[in-house]
């Protein structure tokens, strides 16, 4: 009888492996990071093959770890770091550019001549997406424009696209001439070349940005009894096993908090922080700088929806505080160097280093340091580069409450920064709700482990995924309103200190 389900979570900086059994305990975990790549400043890319080199190591370890024979893992379930873009040439399956980040500002004057006589809404009221760097369409449209042959390649039929997830499926199933070429609604939904409501590329669109249908994937449900393809037996995996989940790593984690409900909502702390409101099978467009996503769709079901509020960077202020600037050896060391202050010594640090996200959508910020005197030391920049996650979450969650008009009475969180205490403490304070963490923290790989699960039948339906979810610790907000509304003015008196940088 089938024992796990296996999960590939590939990340912005890294690739796992996590085999999971039916109570959706983690087995076992194989983990590699990958470069990030900086050709110039804005620019963000990532090695296609260098992403599927671990893609197979991490398998391969993950499944050694277990000691599983050949029949104990009945399914795969794919989840990725959305918009990252990247084209391929189907006969070989060698990428004809580095993938692009979803972080990469390089379409900015393509996004604003787009934006130019019909505004930033051009598109939202079909793909529930602002005119943004952040999406899929502008990034393939630039590859399409400036890297040597491609477009003729996509016009011939030869050239083929894929977010990250598609690009993973696609050799997972056997590469050039067998791997499936397919991606999720969720992911679909994050190319802003999707139509909400008919769940199909949209021709008007593709024909405003000059992108052959040909080289786009089949658009097909979260979850998919119908399977697209199998692992091959000379494989990471050792053996013939179907591929048939696939969500957007911030929907995956819906799912893997189990926010199945309309009014349930999830924020992931990563390398950016992603908040998702499930909204049910209703449409609900945003007033507020949210975007209108797909949450998941499971086989013939309707979609669901979801409001989302994207942060660019979060988990990367600490990383960059590491790599650049060399104020920590490891990320986990940023507590403890947090903690030798009593606060942020009057200090804000907003990090728009790749432009603002939600719900400002303001490319030409950059990031800012202010409110420093000579007081100020590496203490309190550890302590205000933490701070700003939480603040630029209240930000999200305010939002949200606008467009939806939900009062959230508790906010469920994961990502590798929830183990941070310090600055989940503040979170609740900020919000003035429980923050409350699962006893499994990583749900992005949990939640496309659910997806191909349902699929096989391997768990029969969603109270069986509801019966999994166990609390492991809960902040009970704290801090005087007073307080609470002082700092978050001065956040977003320096939120503004960022506007108008780029011109």
């Amino acid at each position: 009888m089938p024992k796990y389900i296996a999960s590939i979570d590939q990340g912005t900086t890294s690739t796992r492996c996590m085999i999971f059994d039916h109570t959706g305990r983690v087995i076992s975990l194989a983990q590699k990071e990958h470069r990030q790549i900086f050709p110039q400043p804005g620019w963000v890319e990532h090695d296609p093959l260098e992403i599927w080199e671990r893609t197979q190591q991490v398998s391969h370890e993950a499944i050694t770890k277990t000691g599983a024979q050949p029949g104990d893992i009945t399914a795969i379930g794919v989840t990725n770091q959305r918009e990252t873009t990247l084209v391929w040439d189907r006969r070989t399956g060698k990428p004809y550019y580095n993938a692009i980040v979803w972080q990469d500002t390089r379409t900015k004057e393509l996004c604003d001549l787009l934006t130019k006589d019909a505004g930033q809404d051009r598109f939202r009221t079909k793909v529930g997406l602002p005119l943004a760097t952040y999406f899929s369409g502008p990034k393939i449209k630039w590859i399409l424009d400036h890297v040597s042959g491609v477009r003729q390649a996509a016009e011939r039929g030869d050239a083929l696209f894929g977010n990250i997830d598609t690009w993973v499926i696609w050799w997972l199933t056997g590469g050039p001439e067998v791997g499936a070429h397919v991606t999720d609604v969720t992911n679909a939904s994050r190319t802003m070349l999707m139509n909400l409501e008919t769940l199909q590329w949209d021709d008007d669109i593709l024909s405003i940005l000059e992108i052959p249908r040909a080289m786009l994937p089949r658009i097909v449900p979260s979850s998919d009894p119908r399977t697209w393809g199998s692992t091959l037996p000379n494989g990471p995996f050792g053996s013939s096993i179907p591929v048939c989940g696939d969500l957007g790593d911030q929907q995956a984690a819906l799912v893997g908090q189990t926010c199945f409900s309309p009014g349930e909502a999830k924020n992931t702390y990563g390398t950016g922080c992603f908040m998702l409101l499930n909204t049910g099978t209703e449409i609900i467009p945003s007033k507020s700088g949210l975007l209108t996503t797909l949450a998941y769709q499971l086989g013939e079901q309707r979609a669901v929806y979801a409001l989302e509020g994207s942060i660019a960077i979060t988990g990367a202020l600490v990383q960059w505080l590491r790599d650049n600037l060399g104020l920590i050896t490891k990320s986990s060391d940023i507590e403890a160097l947090a903690r030798s202050v009593e606060d942020n010594g009057d200090i804000y640090f907003v990090p728009a280093f790749s432009g603002l996200f939600a719900p400002y959508w303001r490319s030409d910020a950059r990031g800012v340091i202010v409110g420093m005197t000579r007081f100020t030391h590496k203490g309190h920049i550890a302590r205000a580069a933490l701070e700003a996650t939480a603040y630029q979450t209240r930000e999200v969650l305010d939002a949200m409450h606008k467009d939806s008009g939900v009062d959230l009475k508790a906010l469920k969180v994961d990502g590798g920064m929830v183990y941070n205490d310090l600055l989940m403490q503040f979170q609740a304070d900020l919000l003035n709700v429980p923050v409350v963490r699962p006893k499994v923290a990583e749900t992005t790989a949990l939640g496309a482990a659910y997806a191909a699960g349902l699929a096989v039948g391997f768990w029969n339906n969603l109270d069986d995924l509801r019966a999994n979810w166990q609390v492991d610790h809960i902040w009970q907000p704290q801090m005087p309103e007073s307080q609470r509304n002082s700092l978050f003015q001065g956040w977003l008196k320096a939120v503004e200190r960022t506007f108008n940088w780029v011109a």
